[in-house]
């Protein structure tokens, strides 16, 4: 994911009304007291994990700095939750931006290297002028203070699945409701990091799609991954949309973690019709799926799964019976509010079949 805004879209999609799914938890918490030095060499040992869906390390140098005051001064600083995973690795829940800081105040440097692999010197910096620690790199700092900073302890929540011990939809609850964060995650994003595999790279290949992102009315990565989570829609529902149960949310979930290792035939097919469907609503219609304006996901996956099923309808047919889709009163009313309810969902997709496939 892309580290500033500058880099990302936001995509603007007609709201869905979705059930919130019942989840029952069956996991064991523990507190631990963890040295500032311990945590550091866990992270570069593995041991701790970083999960690849969180957002870049984001906060400034200033930020980073008052942390490490704060433990030099021996203030309070809140906790971090660490997920234990199956192969006994901790995952960051909710702590990313204080781990890190404290391991690059550690390295001496702030931050990750630059494109031309240079980083930055990490001096303390933007505390009060009379602070005695202002300017200075851990290398700078007094033994005591070195020790001192070495030896404070952050007080880490450790959160465990007892039963399944197969990751389940709980634990996609569990980073849900802890991630606590400046700028909260989206589920898309937690996904990838609770179902991970090969399918949050395949996801992610597919969404980079030029014509995919045309018809998305975006040109870079959405921010919260609602492209991504479109994709994972349409293969969830492609082939088995009789299967469908709401709420979407707990469907998604499931399908994520049914396909880590996104290697099945269907998977294989979805893949390879994905580029040639988008080519084909792109030559149909100009800004497709948008009935009142807005992009209406029920709409697209409606279209979207007809056309990835059905490999005979052509461009020109498409553009011809588009209007009567979007004309149609039955097919209309399944496109706004309850669109994730699961009748509402297969009598959507029975009339695009009906209609598009003539």
């Amino acid at each position: 994911m892309s580290a500033s805004n500058q880099e990302e879209d936001v995509l603007d999609t007609e709201e869905e009304i979705d059930e919130s799914p019942f989840v029952e938890f069956d996991i064991s918490v523990s507190p631990s007291d963890p040295t500032l030095e311990l945590l550091s060499q866990q992270v570069k040992r593995g041991d701790i994990v970083i999960p690849f869906y969180q957002r870049l390390f984001v906060w400034k140098i200033e930020q980073a700095s008052k942390l490490i005051e704060s433990f030099l001064m021996g203030l309070p600083v809140p906790q971090v939750f660490l997920y234990v995973n199956e192969e006994g690795l901790l995952e960051v829940i909710d702590g990313q931006q204080r781990i890190k800081s404290v391991t690059y105040f550690f390295e001496g440097y702030f931050g990750e290297p630059d494109s031309q692999n240079r980083r930055e010197i990490f001096k303390l910096k933007g505390l009060s002028e009379r602070s005695e620690y202002n300017g200075k790199t851990f290398a700078e700092l007094s033994p005591r203070d070195q020790r001192k900073l070495r030896n404070s302890t952050l007080r880490a929540i450790n959160i465990k699945q007892l039963k399944p011990s197969r990751r389940n939809d709980s634990v996609f609850h569990i980073f849900e409701r802890l991630n606590t964060g400046g700028t909260q995650l989206k589920p898309q994003e937690i996904r990838n990091a609770v179902y991970r595999g090969r399918i949050v790279e395949e996801l992610r290949a597919l969404s980079a799609n030029a014509g995919w992102r045309k018809m998305l009315g975006i040109t870079r990565p959405d921010r919260n991954q609602k492209d991504i989570e479109l994709v994972l829609r349409l293969f969830s529902l492609f082939q088995i949309w009789d299967d469908y149960e709401k709420p979407m949310l707990k469907y998604l979930n499931q399908q994520m973690d049914d396909n880590r290792h996104f290697s099945s035939e269907r998977s294989e097919e979805f893949k390879d019709r994905f580029p040639d469907v988008v080519k084909v609503v792109n030559k149909a219609i100009e800004r497709p799926f948008r009935p009142r304006g807005v992009l209406n996901s029920a709409v697209l996956e409606a279209v979207m799964v007809t056309l990835l099923e059905n490999p005979a309808i052509t461009s020109s047919q498409l553009e011809e019976r588009y209007p009567a889709l979007l004309a149609d009163k039955r097919f209309n009313e399944t496109t706004r509010g309850g669109t994730t309810d699961t009748s509402i969902l297969k009598t959507r997709l029975e009339i695009a079949r009906k209609i598009l496939g003539n």
